[in-house]
């Protein structure tokens, strides 16, 4: 029972991988709060980072990977929806209307710009229900702090995970090349996953580029069991 409960969630996630995201988040977040902290005369009243960082940094150092994570989702992601959450503050009157105005019209922002990030609702809310220094700031807001703490987690990712093993911006784990050679010993096209992905109405939090690469692993590897030894 021990073991079902804290079974990773994440497919392939290990243990140590995780104790070593944990330490570049906090040393992320950290670095990041003392970065930003040497720009007081762009922030004034506002708050050195804002919350909506720390969800960003979960993405950026445990799941590298995902397309959530990626640098432009992370810098534009957060600073395009802070800015419709200041547009929904200043033209919907109420403040509950506002606040959900905001939260969807960030989502529909993100997606047509190509940089959905779930944190990117938070800042959104934040501009909508933060202090009167937030409200005061305007659009200013998505520029100092949250683009500046931004960029900042953004580079302190890429830093990190040089030295972590993991690729960051995220690149397939082999050129385009050798997956359509794998693919085509695996017996499917390129063709097929984006049908496959058609039949089922989720999204998934993956990358295409690397959802091929491991169904062309997974296809060769039972191809291989089949044949048996030898």
């Amino acid at each position: 029972m021990r073991h079902a409960l804290f079974r990773p969630l994440l497919a392939g996630a290990r243990f140590l991988p995780r104790l070593i995201a944990c330490i570049g988040a906090a040393a992320g977040v950290t670095l990041t709060i003392i970065v930003c902290a040497q720009f007081p005369q762009i922030l004034g009243d506002l708050p050195t980072i804002v919350a909506p960082i720390g969800a960003s940094a979960v993405l950026v150092f445990a799941v590298p990977a995902s397309p959530l994570a990626q640098p432009w989702p992370v810098v534009g992601g957060n600073m395009i929806s802070t800015l419709v959450g200041v547009a929904a503050a200043r033209f919907v009157p109420d403040p509950y209307v506002a606040a959900g105005v905001a939260v969807g019209g960030a989502i529909l922002a993100m997606s047509l710009l190509r940089c959905l990030h779930p944190p990117g609702g938070a800042a959104a809310l934040t501009a909508v229900i933060g202090a009167p220094a937030i409200h005061a700031a305007g659009f200013g807001f998505a520029f100092a702090p949250v683009a500046i703490n931004s960029i900042a987690l953004v580079s302190l990712g890429m830093v990190f995970h040089r030295y972590s093993g993991h690729s960051y911006p995220h690149q397939a784990a082999m050129p385009p090349a050798m997956i359509d050679d794998m693919r085509i010993a695996a017996g499917f096209h390129a063709q097929d996953i984006d049908r496959a992905l058609e039949d089922l109405a989720d999204n998934f939090d993956i990358a295409r580029e690397d959802l091929d690469l491991l169904l062309s692993r997974a296809e060769i590897h039972a191809a291989a069991r089949l044949a048996g030894p030898g």
